[in-house]
């Protein structure tokens, strides 16, 4: 099962506690301006440990140091990246909270869209039943988000997803 972790600071202690199958991606919204220097450092982390590394919504910036991929939040409706040369193995990923959402992500040629909440019960919260609806409407592959826990993580088999993305499943 392939796995997601949100990381907004560099931590190797949490990173390295996970499994190979887990994607890091760095998403630091707090910082005005990019430490090109702490993404090179994670990433040269993340390939020593095997684990993939993508940046969240910097692709130009992904692209230029050869990170493997990119995450585009749902507030991000930009296609500049489609006119950007991209590397074969270079993903692009991206989150929506609602059918209009999706539609952009596929606008923006994503390869994977994570939809949420699946469990967690804030302002996106859709539960299992309306998750299975709106994953229902693209044909891009679908990972849950939100509120994913180690006591709820076996009722993501109901689901067409066997991804799944997160920040406290993992700390």
């Amino acid at each position: 099962m392939n796995k997601y972790y949100f990381i907004n600071k560099f931590d190797t202690n949490i990173i390295d506690k996970q499994d190979k199958q887990t994607t890091i991606i760095y998403r630091n919204y707090n910082l005005k301006t990019i430490d090109q220097d702490l993404i090179l450092k994670i990433k040269k982390h993340c390939r020593r440990n095997k684990f993939k590394f993508y940046l969240s919504n910097h692709i130009k910036l992904a692209i230029k140091l050869d990170l493997d991929g990119a995450y585009i939040p749902s507030f991000n409706k930009s296609t500049n990246h489609l006119a950007f040369s991209l590397k074969k193995k270079f993903n692009i990923i991206g989150s929506a909270h609602s059918v209009k959402q999706i539609r952009t992500k596929e606008t923006q040629n994503v390869n994977s869209i994570f939809i949420s909440s699946i469990f967690k019960k804030n302002k996106n919260y859709l539960g299992i039943n309306k998750f299975k609806l709106i994953s229902n409407l693209t044909k891009k592959k679908v990972v849950a988000l939100g509120g994913i826990s180690k006591e709820n993580i076996k009722k993501l088999s109901l689901l067409k997803s066997n991804e799944f993305a997160g920040i406290s499943f993992f700390e």
